[in-house]
């Protein structure tokens, strides 16, 4: 095996093993092969590899758009710009992914072409010509956006051409996507002889935390009164300290936790069936299957579209406790490290519409008994 290079191994239930290669970690992926055991590297792999490899390290022309990638994310993380700093670490993968790819299509491109408005019709037509993928393409557009960004704070480009095109995948909008009580408690039966897992859910469903947030939570987040952490994903281009109260279904769940076998050394506050931290990945993947296995889905009321329930929607369902509870959005935002603007959203597609019904149930049961009366 060529030094550096990155492989990751992805095990799917009834499924091949899925291998993929990436020229180094955090690095352009190479290949995904499916095979029962480790790959060998044909000579086709190691060229490819070998080139990204000397890429990564060639001098690269500063007046390229490849010198601009160069600067916002530097060779080593210790000599990435502040912003590519401040990025989590999932956020770096993924976003790094997405660099390759910019920099395979336009990476020899003069810094100067992009100071052109009419770019924005080229950065439609490779958004476009990635439509099979909405996410992936709608995700390389952001970071070719916030690449662009970089340069333009720097006088290195005058404008962003990338700024404000329309995102191609329809199901980001998930504010009206929450857990209900029921699927807790179905997702919760079938994951009876899995209560790690379960874990996971009964904790985000208590405190709101994203699925990296909850896995890297550790003891010493926990003080007398409340949970403190700082989020590892920012929001608003904000990291914010989310500090969730200890209420006593929280404290009942904690006490619960502490009680889980794991080995020494390990104070994360959830651990997987072996007593150790979970991985994001692990514990998503385990997660989804789950999910899946109890039939979890939201049914759009227009469409009669079913899409599954993630776990991310489960901040959903914490907000409108926080919201009910008659929080304000500056106070629920704070409580969940997230932005004032997220928790509105909740609060108006869910929340306030659910009491409008109320409110109208009430008054249609006031006018009939009043007419029963008479």
């Amino acid at each position: 095996m060529i030094k550096g290079v990155h492989v990751v191994r992805i095990s799917r239930p009834s499924r091949p093993l899925r291998w993929y290669i990436y020229a180094w970690r955090g690095g352009p992926q190479i290949a995904c092969i499916e095979s029962p055991t480790r790959p060998r590297l044909t000579a086709e792999l190691a060229t490819a590899i070998i080139e990204a490899q000397g890429a990564r390290i060639a001098p690269r022309d500063g007046s390229l758009l490849s010198g601009l990638i160069r600067q916002w994310r530097g060779m080593t993380l210790e000599s990435a710009s502040p912003e590519w700093k401040a990025l989590a670490p999932t956020t770096r993968r993924t976003w790094g992914s997405q660099l390759a790819a910019i920099e395979a299509k336009w990476g020899n491109t003069p810094r100067s072409v992009w100071n052109d408005p009419r770019m924005v019709t080229k950065v439609i037509a490779w958004r476009d010509s990635r439509a099979e993928t909405p996410r992936a393409a709608d995700i390389g557009v952001t970071v070719l956006s916030e690449l662009l960004d970089f340069g333009r704070l720097r006088s290195l480009v005058l404008i962003n051409v990338a700024k404000g095109i329309p995102n191609l995948y329809r199901g980001g909008n998930r504010a009206e996507i929450v857990w209900t009580e029921d699927d807790i408690a179905k997702f919760i039966k079938v994951a009876k002889n899995e209560e790690h897992i379960a874990d996971g859910l009964r904790l985000a469903s208590l405190t709101g935390l994203r699925r990296q947030d909850l896995v890297t939570l550790m003891w010493a987040n926990i003080e007398k009164f409340a949970l403190v952490k700082k989020a590892l994903k920012s929001s608003r281009r904000k990291r914010r300290y989310a500090t969730i109260p200890r209420i006593p279904e929280l404290n009942a769940l904690l006490k619960e936790l502490r009680a889980r076998h794991r080995k020494p050394g390990v104070e994360t506050v959830l651990v997987n069936s072996y007593g150790r931290p979970w991985t994001g990945d692990g514990f998503g993947g385990s997660f989804n299957r789950i999910r899946d296995l109890a039939g979890i889905v939201h049914i759009d009321p227009e469409t009669g579209e079913a899409r599954k329930k993630h776990l991310h929607d489960v901040r959903g369902t914490f907000a409108t406790r926080l919201i009910l509870a008659g929080l304000t959005d500056q106070e629920a935002a704070d409580t969940m490290g997230w932005s004032p603007e997220q928790v509105a959203t909740i609060r108006r597609v869910y929340v306030d519409q659910a009491r409008v019904v109320v409110a109208l149930g009430k008054r249609i049961n006031a006018t009939s008994v009043k007419r029963r009366v008479k």
